[in-house]
C-alpha cells in the first residue's frame, strides 16, 4: 500500500497510523518512504530536497527514479517476497504529479521511467489524501519548519500537483482510495484502516488475531 498527496496533506501521519493498525492486528509490516528508505536513498533525499543550488527538472526526475530503483530492489521486493505487508509514504505517483506535471515534464515519460526503474511494480492500493493547496500550505506554515525544495514552490505548482493526483486516481479507480485530507486525523485513520482490512479479507489474508493461532503471511 502506498500513500500519496500534496505536501501538508497528512499522508505521512496516516501511513504511520495504518502501519500501527496492521501491527496491532498481528501483521508483519514494513513502513518505509521515498525518497530516503535506504542509506543511498537518504543521501539522494538530502540532495534532491535540500540542495541549495538549482537542480534542473530532468535531473530531479532521474534522482527520484534512482532512489526508487534502489529502494524497490533492496528493501521492498525482499519484504514482499518474505510475506511482509509494505506500507509506503510516496511512490511513483508522486513523480508523475510533481515532476511530470508540477515541473511540466511529460507525465507519461516520467511514469514509464519509474516503471522501468522498479521493473513494473505497482501497489495493491494507493491512498490519496486530497487537500486544497492553500489549506495544505497553511498546515506547513503552522508547523514552522524549514521548507524543502518542493514545499517552497508556489501556489500554481502545488495546484498542478493536486490536479495531477486527482487525474491519476480517476484513471485508476481500482487502485486508488481518495479521502478528504481536511477531515480529522482519527476519522481518516478509521476510514483507511477499514478499506485496508476489507482488501486483505478479499485476498484471504487474515490477521493473527483472527487466524486462531495459524501462521499468517501478508502481502
Amino acid at each position: 500500500m502506498t500513500f500519496e498527496g500534496g505536501d501538508g496533506s497528512g499522508k505521512s501521519t496516516q501511513s504511520r497510523l495504518l502501519a500501527e493498525h496492521l501491527r496491532d492486528a498481528g501483521h508483519t509490516v514494513l513502513h518505509t518512504r521515498e525518497p530516503g528508505g535506504t542509506e543511498v536513498g537518504h543521501e539522494i533525499r538530502e540532495l534532491v530536497l535540500h540542495h541549495r543550488g538549482d537542480i534542473v527538472p530532468r535531473a530531479e526526475a532521474l534522482l527520484y527514479a534512482a532512489d526508487r530503483a534502489h529502494h524497490v530492489a533492496t528493501v521492498v521486493r525482499p519484504a514482499l517476497a518474505s510475506g511482509v505487508t509494505v506500507v509506503q509514504d510516496r511512490y511513483l505517483d508522486s513523480s508523475v504529479a510533481y515532476q511530470g506535471v508540477g515541473r511540466e515534464l511529460d507525465a507519461a515519460e516520467i511514469r514509464e521511467l519509474s516503471l522501468w526503474a522498479t521493473e513494473g511494480l505497482l501497489p495493491d492500493l494507493t491512498v490519496l489524501l486530497d487537500l486544497d493547496e492553500a489549506d495544505a500550505r497553511g498546515r506547513l506554515d503552522a508547523a514552522n519548519k524549514r521548507f524543502d525544495r518542493l514545499e517552497a514552490q508556489g501556489t500554481e505548482f502545488h495546484a498542478r500537483v493536486r490536479t495531477a493526483f486527482l487525474a491519476l486516481a480517476e484513471v485508476e479507480r481500482g487502485r486508488f482510495l481518495v479521502v478528504d485530507g481536511s477531515e480529522s486525523s482519527s476519522d481518516l485513520a478509521v476510514k483507511i484502516a477499514a478499506r485496508i482490512d476489507e482488501l486483505l479479507a478479499e485476498r484471504g489474508i487474515e490477521s493473527a488475531t483472527s487466524a486462531s493461532g495459524s501462521d499468517v503471511r501478508t502481502g
